[in-house]
């Protein structure tokens, strides 16, 4: 399906970003805005940026078919729970409204491995209460992408990330089976999974772990997309 507007939130970071690179090289969709709260760098001829204040959303442009969000900060950036959970669920969730309402018929978001509105764990407990919130709404497909360590290239440093990495990459191997959703991922094939689901116009709720997105993230995924889902 062609003729294709997205709308993304979170553009600017590690999964973001590579999304909408993919996005504006993949010839189904004919524009891409990008939600940021500052100029980017970034110029193409289907890119508009869409300078935001997430506590107070504007009206987005009507023509919107698809929406992508990868929003998300740490504890440590955010400074408190409380902040975290402001851009983890309040924006996160108040994007999927204004999205919804801007005409959007698909939502694309990530959250964790381990969400869980009802866990122990604050962080997951977070990303859990936004998936609940995001299936509530509307939408005729919902895909929510939960992976596990991500690996790439960040912007800023963050040691702690950074030895996860490191580590992660030496324990790949050993995990097999059913805990091999817990190896680390490519933020660039989490991207390309969110791509490829959006691409097959599947209609349902698809909650997506971090084996599959592997398998959804791959070149050949589009000429296999019933078996990856089931």
């Amino acid at each position: 399906m062609k003729n294709r507007v997205a709308i993304v939130a979170g553009g600017t970071g590690l999964v973001g970003g590579e999304l909408v690179r993919e996005l504006l090289i993949d010839p189904d969709w004919d524009k891409v805005y990008l939600l940021a709260r500052k100029p980017v760098e970034w110029t193409h001829a289907k890119l508009e940026l869409i300078l935001t204040d997430w506590e107070h959303l504007s009206n987005f442009p009507k023509n919107i078919t698809d929406a992508f969000c990868t929003l998300g900060t740490t504890i440590a950036k955010a400074g408190t729970k409380e902040n975290f959970k402001k851009v983890d669920l309040d924006y996160v969730v108040s994007f999927a409204k204004a999205a919804r309402e801007a005409g959007a018929k698909s939502f694309f978001v990530v959250t964790a491995l381990g969400a869980d509105p009802n866990s122990f764990v604050f962080y997951n407990k977070v990303k859990g209460q936004a998936e609940e919130e995001i299936a509530k709404i509307d939408f005729e497909t919902v895909g929510i992408f939960r992976p596990s360590l991500l690996d790439g290239e960040r912007k800023e440093f963050r040691l702690g990330e950074k030895i996860g990495q490191v580590v992660a990459v030496l324990l790949n191997s050993l995990l097999i089976g059913p805990i091999r959703k817990y190896r680390s991922i490519q933020a660039r094939t989490v991207a390309k999974a969110m791509l490829n689901l959006a691409w097959s116009s599947k209609k349902g709720k698809f909650k997506i772990e971090s084996d599959k997105i592997q398998k959804l993230g791959d070149g050949s995924a589009r000429a296999n997309m019933e078996y990856i889902l089931g």
